[in-house]
């Protein structure tokens, strides 16, 4: 289990309350699928994903990464189980979609880079250390979990 602080846990909620997630979760896919291209092969269905143009004017794009913002807020309100709130989620992507669990990893940093812009100056040090901390439970979360 996961101890927080009470600065991390109104840290991370503050950023969240805050958070345009259509905005943000399209600026963070669209990011990853730019910078790390192998990972658009689990996009196949999405179309013309051909170069950085067409992966952000892609309807498809913009809406999953709003989807993977609002599937962030299920870890938001169960930071104490974070495991067991996304263990489904977890057995989709692992068994289902065959996701490489190192992607979570990369769209976590990109959606570092997308929040630190956002918040400009106020993305501080301490700032920074919370959301990573918050983005490195979850990528494990969604991890194979094993019962």
């Amino acid at each position: 289990m996961v101890e927080w602080t009470e600065f991390e846990r109104a840290t991370i909620q503050d950023i969240f309350s805050k958070m345009d997630y259509e905005s943000v979760g399209h600026n963070a896919l669209t990011r990853c699928l730019v910078v790390y291209p192998w990972t658009q092969r689990y996009f196949a269905k999405f179309g013309n994903l051909y170069n950085a143009a067409a992966i952000a004017g892609n309807p498809l794009v913009a809406a999953h990464g709003a989807v993977v913002l609002r599937g962030l807020d299920k870890a938001v309100k169960n930071m104490d189980n974070i495991k067991a709130a996304y263990a489904e989620l977890s057995v989709l992507h692992s068994e289902k979609l065959h996701v490489d669990p190192d992607n979570f990893r990369l769209l976590a940093d990109c959606l570092t880079i997308v929040v630190a812009s956002t918040m400009g100056s106020g993305f501080t040090a301490e700032v920074q250390a919370a959301f990573q901390k918050f983005l490195a439970v979850v990528t494990a979360a969604l991890r194979k979990q094993y019962h």
